[in-house]
Parts: C-alpha cells; sequence; structure tokens
C-alpha cells in the first residue's frame, strides 16, 4: 500500500489514511495483499463526488491499482442498458493512457453485444457478457485488452474508470447491471477485488478519508484547469481548450468551452445546430447510425472542485423546425417570461462563481467528423471555421433585448 501513499504526495498531499481503504493492489514485488481487496471504491456524478467536469447524464466508477511487470487485472461484466459505456485507463498525471468503449468489447463466446448488434439487447443477461484485460505494457484492443500504466511514468499506478451514460432506467444508474467484477494476477497469483458498498451511499464520501482523498484530487484538477481556461480567455466565445489532460478526460469526448460571468439583468445565449444522436431514452438502440453518439452542453463552476452545475443534453435540448437549439443561461431573477417552446433553460447556480459553459461531442461519425469538435481540435483550427452551422454561437444579452427580438436580436443575425 506504499505506492498508494508516494502517489499522493507526487500530487502534492501525504494520504497515509488512505492506504487502508482504497482498494489499490501493491506491486508484484510485495506480493497478494493480506485482505480482500475493495472494487470500485469511488463513485462520481453530479451528486456524489461532483469533481472535475462531470457530465450531469453520466456516472463514474473509479479504481485505483499498481501494477508491476506480468501483472493484470481482469474485468469481467455485462453491457449495460445505456447510451455509452466505456473503460478508461489513467496515470498520476489524471490523463488518459488508453480507452476501450462500448461498440470496441468484443462479447463472450455466446454471448452478444447490443452495441454492435442492435437484436442483441433482447438477449438475457448472462448472454450479454465481456471480458477485458488491463495489463502493464501495450494492449491489444482486437483481445480486449487496455494499457494500464502510462508508457514511461516512473511509478506503476494508475487508475481505471467505468462511465456509463444516459442509462435507459434513470433510477439504475449502472445501466441495469452490476459494475464488472475485478480480478487481480499479482506475481501469478490471482486475487479477487470484492466490490464496494451496493448502492453507494453518499454518507461514506464525508470524514477525514474521504476530505483527504477530495483535497488530493482538487490539486491536480486544479492545476490543470486553471490552465484549460486561462483568465484571459475571451468570454462567451467558445473555443478549443488550451488543454484537458489531468481532468480525466474521456478519450471518445472533446470539448469546445467558453468562460462566463455573471452581471446583474445579463444573461448568456448560445445558438447553433444540432447534431443527430440515438434517442436511446426514446426506445433507439445505441447502433443507429447519427451523426454522434452523444452530444451536451454543461454549466460548470469555474472553482476547485470544478463541479458540474446543470447539463442538458441532446435529448433534453428543444429543436426548431430546422434543428437548431437555443440556450439561455440567467439566473431566476433575470429570465425573460414567457420562453418559447423552442429555448431551453440552463440555470445559473451561484452567480458568486465564474463558470465555464462546455459543448461536448462523442465519438462522431465520419461524414459528420469534418464539423465535429474533434475535427477542430486534431486540426488546431478554429472550431468557428470547421464546424459550421454547428458552432455554438454565444453572447451576453440583456433580460430586456432578448424578450423584445429573441436570439438574434442577442447574436445579431
Amino acid at each position: 500500500m506504499h505506492s498508494v501513499v508516494a502517489l499522493f504526495v507526487r500530487l502534492g498531499c501525504v494520504l497515509a489514511l488512505i492506504s487502508g481503504v482504497v482498494g489499490v493492489a501493491a506491486p508484484a514485488s510485495a506480493g497478494p495483499p493480506d485482505s480482500v481487496l475493495c472494487a470500485w471504491r469511488f463513485m462520481s456524478n453530479d451528486t456524489v463526488l461532483n469533481v472535475a467536469f462531470p457530465d450531469a447524464n453520466s456516472t463514474y466508477w473509479l479504481m485505483p491499482y499498481a501494477l508491476g511487470p506480468g501483472d493484470s487485472i481482469e474485468l469481467s461484466g455485462t453491457y449495460p442498458a445505456a447510451r455509452y459505456f466505456s473503460l478508461n485507463t489513467y496515470g498520476t498525471d489524471l490523463n488518459t493512457v488508453d480507452t476501450l468503449r462500448d461498440n470496441q468489447i468484443a462479447p463472450d463466446p455466446g454471448s452478444g453485444n447490443p452495441y454492435v448488434d442492435a437484436s442483441a439487447a433482447a438477449l438475457p443477461t448472462d448472454q450479454q457478457r465481456w471480458h477485458a484485460r488491463l495489463v502493464n505494457g501495450p494492449a491489444d484492443h482486437s483481445r480486449n485488452e487496455i494499457q494500464a500504466v502510462a508508457s514511461g511514468q516512473s511509478t506503476p499506478i494508475g487508475f481505471v474508470i467505468v462511465r456509463v451514460y444516459v442509462p435507459t432506467d434513470p433510477a439504475s444508474l449502472g445501466g441495469g447491471v452490476p459494475l464488472p467484477d475485478v480480478r487481480l494476477t499479482l506475481a501469478g497469483n490471482q486475487v479477487p477485488a470484492q466490490p464496494c458498498e451496493q448502492p453507494f451511499n453518499p454518507a461514506t464520501y464525508t470524514g477525514p478519508v474521504a476530505d483527504a482523498a477530495k483535497a488530493v484530487f482538487d490539486q491536480g484538477i486544479a492545476a490543470a484547469a486553471s490552465g484549460a481556461f486561462p483568465g484571459n480567455a475571451p468570454e462567451a466565445t467558445f473555443g478549443n481548450p488550451a488543454s484537458t489532460a489531468g481532468l480525466f478526460p474521456n478519450g471518445d469526448n472533446k470539448y469546445v468551452g467558453t468562460r462566463i460571468s455573471y452581471q446583474p439583468g445579463r444573461l448568456v445565449v448560445v445558438r447553433a445546430k444540432a447534431p443527430t444522436f440515438p434517442d436511446t431514452r426514446a426506445g433507439q438502440s445505441p447502433t443507429e447510425p447519427t451523426q454522434v453518439r452523444y452530444w451536451s452542453m454543461c454549466q460548470n463552476d469555474l472553482r476547485t472542485p470544478y463541479p458540474v452545475v446543470a447539463c442538458a443534453a441532446d435529448f433534453q435540448t428543444a429543436l426548431d423546425a430546422d434543428g437548431y437549439y437555443t440556450y439561455v443561461l440567467a439566473a431566476p431573477a433575470d429570465l425573460p417570461a414567457n420562453l418559447p417552446s423552442t429555448v431551453t433553460t440552463i440555470p445559473w447556480g451561484s452567480t458568486d462563481v465564474d463558470k465555464v459553459l462546455f459543448l461536448r461531442n462523442m465519438t462522431p461519425s465520419a461524414a459528420f467528423y469534418p464539423n465535429s469538435v474533434q475535427a477542430s481540435q486534431d486540426s488546431g483550427t478554429d472550431p468557428a471555421v470547421t464546424m459550421g452551422p454547428y458552432y455554438p454561437r454565444a453572447a451576453y444579452c440583456s433580460t430586456e433585448t432578448f424578450a423584445a427580438g429573441g436570439a438574434a436580436a442577442c447574436l445579431g443575425a
């Protein structure tokens, strides 16, 4: 367990207490641990451990580990009923090491993958099974392998996150299936890791251990977030973040964002064309041929621990007859009365804190890629140029101006 403390020292905080409560495997040289490990110790969403700009329509489960040469972790689970799920690994810099998403995870023999074959969603859950392995070294995705430790990293520490977006049943964060089983192979010994407390109880995230863990992540995340949208970034103008490294980024998502600040009587208006998506809450399959798998507009506090305040996901966003969305962000006192049904409101939250407004694009299709956020970032080009009508135009506007002329009056269109 000493390696866990070493990680947190590197991040700037001595966290000896956490070594006894976070299910982290010791390096192979230490041999198997003396007690049964606890898998998926941390859960994060918009209500529990709300840190690092999460999406309000997703939940994240995190497990730290330490793997020596030749060690591995086997995950086995059932495909969730959800828009999307993935396995992402991270290094000690909290940046992405590897990503294996739902439609890349081959099913077990005799099972089907509903993210590849829509008809597989009708199979019994015991015929929707998968296995994947985290390996300390290069990974072969065709064998459901994931690289667990960053290349060139001086310590064998890593984190794996299971993400589930838009579960079909909103009451089941995990998409109606248990979290993956975990089995570690350390120095040739197989060690099972039992699930942590289920369901997750927010009360377990209080006290000195939880506070220390949060402080560790806060420090790393604060440093990363301050670089993503520095104080001199233009307000109410969407652009590519300087970097999302250190913010547990999802390899399947890219973002454009803008900093915004509050003034009484002023709101923010955002308008653009909406990409098409598979509306799984309405019964569509995630295999539907659409422009993106998921998109959302999320408003976040620009202050540690950088929580999400509110999101409007694709299926929660009103569109006009031409397929355009219009968002209004305002404090309750500044919200115009009698907004049109084609306008979606996003609450401002605390008016004492500057915000960051993010547009997410997830896994664009090949045809949509040239207009996606991904294309802008891959080419280093201004998203206002590459995204065309899908670029979110934003502007500050007075309540009176919007009430009189709508989004066109605010955006000069």
